[in-house]
């Protein structure tokens, strides 16, 4: 019997180094590139199958280069040309936030294109639509109806933690009602690349208590705010999905289900 696939992240994420939460003068432990294929392969079992030699191999025989060859790349082009393997450059810090993301990390912001429109399709084309499927949001407080891909079973997990999330306290109600968006075919603001949500897999919430780095831009830094509860973080990471409160360049109403980046996270 296959194991539940978080049940497989959890075993992976212990296997991996353990690091306490670095200060940003430190940087966490480096992950072999055996370490992150095996977390890549444990995140999606439904999609990929094997690795070979240096490629990752989906089911239906498709293989891509897991490294590009071209060596270290600065932050610009990380986020613009990355490889398979660069999805890990950086560590996501798992559990409760601390001090400000340091300079430019942004765990879970550089996505291969490549990888993503073969796992999701290519929004453009309709491919992204065709496999979108219905959640209840907050089905108590809300009753709302998003839409995310079925793939990878984001729906499912979406949904449990809307469920948990509709169980916490009113006072935590006026985050996540109305909800602010799911599957939307678009660019990232600012740039020509795909945004999670072209692939069904992000959802925002709290667009009234929400923090994003475009809108605070002073001279060459960003002086983080944010107002998202932890205790919300909390459940949405539970369920594999990521937080850009997290980034460097923040956006505090963004999760987008990443269960290789946590699992991968320290």
């Amino acid at each position: 019997m296959r194991r539940p696939r978080l049940a497989v992240l959890a075993l992976i994420a212990a296997m991996l180094p353990a690091n306490p939460a670095p200060t940003l003068a430190q940087a966490p432990v480096e992950l072999t590139a055996a370490e992150k294929r095996a977390v890549l392969l444990a995140a999606y079992p439904e999609a990929l199958s094997a690795e070979a030699g240096s490629d990752i191999v989906f089911k239906d025989g498709t293989r891509l280069p897991f490294d590009d060859g071209r060596g270290a790349k600065d932050f610009d082009m990380l986020l613009a040309e990355p490889d398979i393997e660069d999805m890990f450059a950086i560590r996501y810090p798992r559990g409760p936030a601390g001090a400000p993301p340091a300079l430019n990390a942004d765990p879970g912001r550089i996505r291969n294109e490549a990888f993503f429109k073969k796992m999701y399709g290519d929004c453009t084309k309709g491919e992204v639509a065709r496999n979108l499927a219905d959640v209840v949001w907050l089905p108590k407080r809300s009753g709302a109806k998003v839409r995310v891909t079925r793939i990878n079973g984001v729906a499912e997990r979406l949904a449990a933690a809307s469920r948990e999330l509709d169980a916490l306290p009113d006072r935590f109600a006026k985050y996540l009602v109305p909800v602010a968006g799911t599957y939307n075919c678009r660019p990232i603001a600012g740039t020509t690349r795909v945004s999670a949500h072209g692939y069904g897999v992000a959802i925002d919430i709290a667009i009234g208590h929400a923090h994003y780095w475009r809108w605070a831009k002073a001279g060459s830094a960003y002086a983080y705010r944010n107002e998202v509860p932890a205790e919300i973080v909390a459940i949405f990471e539970k369920h594999g999905f990521i937080w850009g409160g997290k980034w460097y360049h923040y956006d505090t109403m963004h999760f987008e289900y990443r269960p290789e980046i946590l699992a991968a996270g320290r």
